[in-house]
């Protein structure tokens, strides 16, 4: 038996982002010993979000990259371990669990599910087929790649609206796709948008189709107009789509922990899964707010049941 699998930690985060980052400062300040697991980027979404203008306490805002390093440096600080690596599956062992790891078999008293989102796809054909290569689900990510270049923004929501502002500072126009007869988006945000109508035109009753493209480059986007039932094209040098986010729990499908009809981590008021000891928090768990603060709050309140978990614990 592996050194891996005979320690038994009292806390494993699955994921990096704000809820676990916010956890692990909780439970490392009371020296429980704990790792966070993430696949991806240290931080999440927020790490990858260009401005973070609603996080309590920062009241000119701050970068979404600055936020996710101040909380894995504060982390840190206090000896959380993170790992980059992926958690396969997960089993309930009675008073320990047990994680299936790209590092191996990892046991632990306690699990917190904190694996966040990730951007949802149209499924339309050349989606895929230009991935990274003129179609992006990141502003900040690749925005800089579109200079005094055509963009198409594909949604009508907060994100969708925000990342095409930012896209401004890069793109000479963009043509900005909402599906419905109005923005999803806040009053606010659609106020912001009314200040960059030189640069953003907005389509709305206006579907996304097809991505189209020659030589290895997007050239267009094909789309209907619902009013007029006629196809639209739309010129354009690369595609952002912002349709929404769909929860990181693909590992969880064959476990005990039980799920909603979207995909969303059920918990109870204590934050805890169908599984005993196994918590979640974050933009992950089902009836989540999809903002950082709450998170943050969910990764802490999360950190103090688990401490209590583990008192009856060790009580027994």
């Amino acid at each position: 038996m592996s050194e891996s699998e005979q320690t038994i930690h009292d806390v494993v985060a699955i994921g990096a982002g704000p809820a676990a980052l916010a956890a692990a400062i909780y439970t490392t300040r009371e020296d429980l010993d704990t790792t966070l697991f993430e696949r991806g980027v240290v931080g999440g979404l927020a790490a990858v979000t260009d401005w973070v203008d609603n996080y309590p306490g920062f009241p000119e805002g701050l970068q979404g990259l600055d936020l996710a390093e101040n909380l894995r440096k504060q982390a840190e600080r206090f000896g959380t371990k993170i790992e980059l690596g992926e958690v396969m599956a997960i089993a309930d062992k009675g008073d320990y669990k047990e994680l299936d790891t790209t590092s191996g078999i990892i046991r632990a008293k306690t699990v917190l599910i904190a694996t966040g989102s990730d951007y949802k796809k149209i499924g339309i054909p050349g989606e895929s087929d230009y991935y990274a290569r003129g179609v992006h689900y990141c502003a900040t990510c690749d925005g800089a790649f579109y200079r005094d270049k055509r963009i198409v923004v594909v949604g009508g929501g907060n994100s969708a609206v925000q990342e095409a502002m930012f896209l401004t500072r890069f793109a000479s126009h963009i043509d900005l796709l909402v599906r419905s007869d109005h923005f999803r988006a806040s009053e606010v945000l659609q106020h912001d948008l009314e200040k960059h109508k030189d640069k953003i035109t907005v389509h709305f009753n206006t579907t996304t189709d097809e991505i189209v493209g020659e030589e290895g480059k997007v050239v267009k986007v094909v789309g209907t107009d619902k009013v007029k039932g006629e196809k639209v094209e739309f010129p354009t040098d690369g595609v952002f789509v912002f349709v929404g986010l769909k929860p990181n729990t693909e590992f969880l499908k064959n476990s005990a922990v039980e799920l909603d009809e979207v995909g969303f981590v059920k918990t109870n008021e204590r934050l805890e899964t169908a599984i005993p000891g196994v918590f979640a928090a974050g933009d992950v768990r089902s009836g989540a707010t999809m903002q950082i603060a709450t998170a943050t709050g969910e990764g802490a309140s999360a950190a103090l049941y688990m401490r209590e978990y583990l008192d009856e614990l060790h009580r027994k």
